[in-house]
């Protein structure tokens, strides 16, 4: 493995590092006009939809969520209520992370600056930040840079607040979709892929795989 210290290492946070609970929530709230045997196609149009709705202007993340689970009741003909939206919304400050996330972040932490980059709200991203177990240096949302990832702009709002170049930057994330193509073309200097289980593995975008934060000091030689 070929080792490359960064000067900061900028972290998706749902799904990388936070336990993301948007389809276990999804299907307790919909358990009762679901089929089982339908569940996971429901769940995954919920994904394809929320995926869909960062694509363009910026907006709250509660519109996005809303727009997505009434986007997936119209496909499935049932009737959208906007109280399944704000439970799945204000669901989110209360996850936790992996529990492979709070030692491996904070032996990395002793040698590089750690960053969120990450497609939350301000009100939202602090409270799953303070439950990581790790020193992080900066955190910056969607909201900040007025755009959600994949878009290039996201990603660029961090660069230029940290006044770094991508090439001297270290990306970590367990989405391709969402980050790792965005990193390539941006050309970051090292892009790390958590195989959690959420996408397959694209090796063309990521320099480095690992199976969970545990794996990432040997990815900057600690």
């Amino acid at each position: 493995m070929s080792q490359f210290k960064p000067k900061y290492i900028t972290f998706d946070c749902y799904g990388t590092l936070t336990n993301f609970e948007m389809a276990p929530s999804a299907r307790r709230l919909f358990a009762d006009r679901i089929a089982p045997e339908q569940m996971e196609a429901f769940v995954e149009d919920f994904r394809v939809y929320r995926l869909d709705e960062v694509l363009g202007d910026w907006k709250p993340y509660s519109d996005v969520v809303s727009n997505a689970v009434e986007r997936t009741c119209r496909k499935w003909k049932l009737d959208f209520n906007e109280a399944d939206a704000a439970a799945i919304y204000d669901a989110v400050p209360t996850w936790g992370p992996h529990p492979d996330v709070p030692e491996g972040l904070s032996k990395v932490a002793k040698e590089i600056p750690l960053v969120i980059l990450s497609n939350a709200m301000n009100s939202q991203i602090h409270d799953n930040v303070a439950k990581l177990g790790a020193p992080i240096a900066h955190v910056f949302t969607a909201e900040d840079a007025q755009a959600y990832k994949p878009r290039l702009r996201a990603f660029e709002y961090a660069i230029d607040q940290l006044g770094c170049a991508p090439e001297d930057m270290m990306h970590v994330s367990s989405s391709f979709r969402y980050d790792h193509m965005s990193a390539y073309d941006l050309g970051y200097g090292a892009r790390v892929f958590v195989a959690r289980g959420h996408e397959p593995s694209l090796p063309v975008y990521a320099t480095h795989e690992i199976k969970d934060i545990g794996g990432l000091a040997a990815t900057v030689g600690l």
